[in-house]
Parts: C-alpha cells; sequence; structure tokens
C-alpha cells in the first residue's frame, strides 16, 4: 500500500480508503464487517470512512468496533452531518447546534474521544458558512476533530469556504469527497484546479461507479446479489446499465488484460493518476474484494494506456 498527503497537511492516507456506505450495519452481518475492515488494515488500508446518517449510526459503530483492537494513532477514521437524523427542524443541516449534537452523538456511538476527518456531507443554503465553519473550529480547538472536510461542495462553495476562513483566521477545509469515476468526470473541469489552488486534497468516492467498473453487469445480465439487484439502490446504477457504458466496459476489460490487471484495479489506478486525489474510497461486503482492489495502489498507467482510455471514454 502506497500512502499521500491529504491535499497539503501533514497527514498521509492510504491510496485506497475503505467506507461502510450502504454495507456496513445492515446489508452485511456485523462479524463478516469486521473481517473485512480487518483485512483492509492487513493490508495497508489506514483511512476508514463513515457518517452519522449511514443506517443512523450503525455503520460507524461496526466501523469503529473493529478498529479498536488497533492502536488509536494507526488510523484514520471519519464522520460526517447534514442529512436529517430525525423529524425536527434542528435535526439536519449545519448549524452550530446540528453539528455540536451529532458530533457528539458519533463520538458517543464510537466510543471515541476524537474523528480524524469531519464532513460537512453536502452545503447547507440555510446557514452562514461562517456560523458552520466557525463551530468546526471551536470543536478542532477542543480536541475532538483534527481536520474539516466537505462533500459534494461546488467550486464556488470551496471559494467561499477558503475565502471566509481566511477572513475569520479558522481552521481552513482540507479535504473535498466528490463522486469521480470513468463515467463521471465533473470535478476535473472546476473542482479540482480550485482544490489544487487552495491545497484541498480529494477523497473521492465511488471510483468503481458503483460496480458498473467491476464488470459483473454484463449486457441483460444483473447478477442476484449485486447492488443493481437491490432495489432500494439500483437508482445510482441502473441508469448507467446501457448499451453504451457496457460497451465501453468491455473495451476498458480489454485494456486491463493487455496490462496484466483486472478492470477495478485500472479504474482505481485512473482515479489515482490523479496528483489530487488523495485517495479512492471503495465499499467492500466482504475481504476477498479488498483484496482485489488493494493492487491497484501504486499502479502507475503508461501514457499510451491512459491514452487509449482517452479513446475509449470520448
Amino acid at each position: 500500500m502506497q500512502y499521500r498527503r491529504l491535499g497539503k497537511t501533514g497527514l498521509k492516507v492510504s491510496e485506497i480508503s475503505l467506507g461502510s456506505w450502504l454495507t456496513y450495519g445492515k446489508s452485511v452481518e456485523d462479524n463478516i464487517a469486521e473481517k473485512t475492515i480487518h483485512k483492509a488494515y492487513e493490508l495497508g488500508i489506514n483511512s476508514f470512512d463513515s457518517a452519522n446518517v449511514y443506517e443512523r449510526g450503525e455503520g460507524e459503530r461496526v466501523m469503529a468496533q473493529a478498529l479498536k483492537e488497533y492502536p488509536r494513532e494507526s488510523y484514520v477514521i471519519t464522520t460526517k452531518a447534514f442529512f436529517p437524523m430525525g423529524e425536527g427542524p434542528n435535526d439536519g443541516g449545519l448549524s452550530r447546534k446540528h453539528i455540536t449534537e451529532q458530533l457528539h452523538a458519533s463520538l458517543k456511538r464510537m466510543k471515541l474521544d476524537y474523528v480524524d476527518i469531519f464532513y460537512c456531507h453536502r452545503y447547507d443554503p440555510e446557514t452562514p458558512v461562517e456560523e458552520t465553519l466557525k463551530t468546526i473550529d471551536d470543536l478542532v480547538r477542543q480536541g475532538k476533530i483534527l481536520y474539516a472536510g466537505v462533500s459534494e461542495w461546488s467550486a464556488a462553495q470551496l471559494e467561499e469556504a477558503v475565502r471566509v476562513a481566511d477572513k475569520q483566521l479558522l481552521d481552513r477545509i482540507v479535504v473535498n469527497q466528490p463522486q469521480y469515476n470513468m463515467f463521471n468526470r465533473t470535478i476535473e473541469k472546476e473542482i479540482i484546479p480550485v482544490s489544487e489552488k487552495h491545497g484541498i486534497g480529494q477523497v473521492v468516492f465511488s471510483p468503481l461507479a458503483q460496480g458498473v467498473l467491476t464488470g459483473k453487469y454484463k449486457t441483460g445480465q444483473v447478477p442476484t446479489n449485486s447492488r443493481a439487484a437491490n432495489e432500494s439502490i439500483n437508482r445510482f446504477i441502473k441508469g448507467m446499465l446501457n448499451e453504451d457504458v457496457l460497451n465501453k466496459v468491455a473495451q476498458l476489460e480489454v485494456v486491463a488484460k493487455d496490462l496484466d490487471a483486472t478492470l477495478p484495479e485500472l479504474a482505481l489506478a485512473w482515479v489515482l493518476r490523479q496528483p489530487n486525489v488523495s485517495s479512492a474510497l471503495i465499499g467492500a461486503s466482504k475481504p476477498e474484494q479488498v483484496e482485489m482492489n488493494v493492487k491497484a495502489s501504486g499502479l502507475k498507467l503508461p501514457v499510451d494506456v491512459q491514452e487509449r482510455i482517452e479513446d475509449i471514454l470520448s
């Protein structure tokens, strides 16, 4: 496993991170989830991602429970807040009240004194950015958060956060968590340039396009145990299961084979070709999937291979 700095900070995270969305606390039994997390740690993954809203805290609980046997300084664990955690008018968003209460609830569930990274899970147009950043800064000073991040914020919103933080002498945002893969490249145009300008690193989610870039979805075939077969989440995938995308996947498999790699390795290495990407966040429901994906760390794509990929994706 190779490691990269998180933006311009001194924190180093594994090129592959493990997340708990749609897996731990619900669809994967706790004992299998723990085995998967243990395997990730053994293979050098030191970055573990969760959020309060993942199964209403169960994702956090399972992940922290699995990691508790390891030295706290040896891993990076994250959580997030924004989405509603109740029915009340203050049970969502990025207000001082909601952030403070949700961070403390997360720490209690995970039995931790602090989280390494706290993400604003989305941008909150109803709360001044100054209020949000001042709250996070206060929690940083209390030692409960080490680094501040955001997820799915626009380039303009990142600029606003930096401007407000600098004006008020607050801790800056140092990491962004956007979606990024071969079929979703929107961050390349504005997010990455702005992030590079301000020293913000990317920890990208869905690098395998919700499993489409594993090659398991063939034309007209949806495995019964796959994400696309799950009615509660297939809305994220079914729009991609069309002839054009699947034809491109087939061509990418040939490129991977020529490189003596698997399609997931190729897709993850492609994401990691971006210097501004600090880590690629994967999901895994069993240890074997982690073993397969970590092989992408350190895999360099020759220029001619990158050109072949561009031709396929264009």
